[in-house]
């Protein structure tokens, strides 16, 4: 038997944070984990997939990139096994240090799947018993498979079977185009597979930024990779060597699309199933349990942080969400708040916070929101780089000139966003953007550069003529 201050149900991005906060404040705390420490983001998720981005980017700077900038190498070819190794060294490095930060706060570790007895304790397959006065459930989410027939063949793999692939398939569809699903067609694009993607909606990630998904379907278009947008699968057969997915297009006709693997990439779901939620008195909804703005669920000493809360699917989410639940629980009120940062890993990389174009102008009004648009293509880092795709957009209202979101679409999107985010978190005007000292020459100077677009000052655009 274990007696805890606070049992932790996965050590995930949700879970291990929110088990170090709790030790931090004083607390005891066992952290119940099934599998490897790090959950689905450090394993099977965030870590390994960005890892074969790495390797991906390096394949195209061999192909193209090193000759512009006159670096002359031999034919590139991939070595599918060290780029496993490397990915693998990655995830491994990753998890012993979260073993490490767990251990250095005194957390417990046990081993083995938990399920609630009651609402004060957790009976662990492996025979322990964890009670404790307060519990977070951080049990994450797993892939989802639509109702389509023959989607349970073994060569429809979801992120986690594709990441286990020895090789890389010469022809890849992808069923999704979401950002799982783009994220890997990218990668494999540039891996040398013939990639061809498969979406029910009308453009890749719908949920993004009109402008910057247009850029980043012209950028797959350009590098060969088959998007069919708009159509709906309908069987999936084995046809000799070939797995073939069967769909009808946007305009309402039938067609095939065969490959060597088809990656299943149409979302996940929250795990709520066989957790003894019913056993703890805790209100379980098909996909997520239900918290306040604290994460606390219906039962007052049980919080449910992460995937599993059924919010965000974001690793750095649910790193906030743990830390919050801890406070909680140690009596200091916080709520979860703040501008949550959008990243897709794709070539070009898209990112994104705060509202879209879309978003701005619906709340406010067309005539009250302000857009800045400046060009990779003019920002002298960028042209060092030997990529000038993509752009900064600044999205604000008139009336306070309030920042309301930023949007960044080209090489290291995903890094320049965090600027973004800190200044929405700190509500920024337009002007305090604008009037900033950019560091020059650099990539994220389009920051600058897009606020200034927004006020009508281009430095180094040439004006906007003026309306008639």
């Amino acid at each position: 038997m274990i007696d805890v201050d606070v049992a932790v149900l996965g050590a995930g991005p949700g879970g291990y944070p929110a088990a170090i906060r709790a030790a931090q404040l004083g607390k005891s705390v066992a952290v119940i984990e099934a599998g490897p420490l790090g959950g689905t983001c450090l394993n099977v998720g965030c870590i390994p997939t960005k890892a074969w981005v790495q390797s991906a980017h390096a394949m195209k700077d061999a192909h193209g990139t090193f000759s512009q900038l006159g670096v002359s190498v031999s034919e590139p070819t991939l070595d599918f096994s060290q780029v496993q190794a490397n990915k693998q060294q990655i995830v491994d490095r990753m998890v012993g240090g979260v073993a490490g930060l767990l251990k250095a706060n005194g957390v417990t570790v046990v081993e083995g799947r938990g399920t609630f007895t009651d609402a004060n304790t957790i009976t662990v397959d492996s025979g322990e018993v964890v009670r404790f006065k307060h519990a977070v459930i951080a049990t994450g989410s797993r892939p989802a498979r639509p109702p389509i027939d023959g989607i349970d063949h073994d060569r429809c793999v979801d992120s986690t079977g594709l990441l286990a692939v020895e090789e890389a398939p010469a022809r890849l569809v992808v069923l999704g185009g979401g950002v799982i699903g783009v994220e890997f067609a990218s990668v494999f694009n540039h891996f040398g597979s013939e990639v061809t993607i498969v979406e029910m909606l009308d453009h890749l990630v719908p949920t993004e930024d009109e402008e910057a998904i247009k850029e980043l379907e012209r950028a797959f278009k350009k590098q060969g990779i088959a998007m069919h947008l708009g159509a709906t699968a309908t069987a999936v057969t084995e046809s000799g060597d070939d797995i073939v997915l069967s769909f009808t297009d946007a305009k309402g006709q039938e067609q095939q699309v065969a490959g060597d693997l088809i990656l299943v990439a149409t979302g996940r779901r929250a795990n709520v199933e066989d957790l003894g939620l019913e056993a703890a008195g805790v209100t379980a909804e098909r996909t997520r349990i239900p918290t306040d703005e604290t994460r606390r669920t219906n039962v007052g000493h049980i919080y449910a942080v992460g995937d599993v809360a059924g919010y965000w699917q974001l690793a750095h989410t649910a790193f906030l969400e743990g830390e919050v639940a801890a406070e909680n629980i140690a009596g200091n009120h916080k709520v979860v708040h703040g501008p949550v940062p959008r990243c897709i890993y794709t070539d070009p990389e898209v990112a994104g916070v705060g509202l879209t174009e879309a978003q701005a102008r619906e709340k406010y009004g067309t005539d009250n929101i302000r857009v800045g648009k400046f060009p990779f293509s003019a920002i002298a880092r960028a042209a060092m780089f030997a990529d000038r795709t993509g752009f900064v957009k600044t999205i604000h209202e008139t009336s306070l000139n309030e920042l309301l979101g930023v949007v960044v679409v080209g090489n290291s999107a995903t890094e320049i966003i965090n600027a973004g985010v800190v200044a929405l978190a700190s509500e920024a005007r337009i002007d305090t953007v604008g009037d900033s000292i950019a560091a020059h020459p650099t990539l994220a100077e389009a920051f600058k550069e897009a606020a200034l677009m927004g006020l009508d000052r281009p430095l180094h655009w040439p004006p906007s003529k003026p309306k008639k």
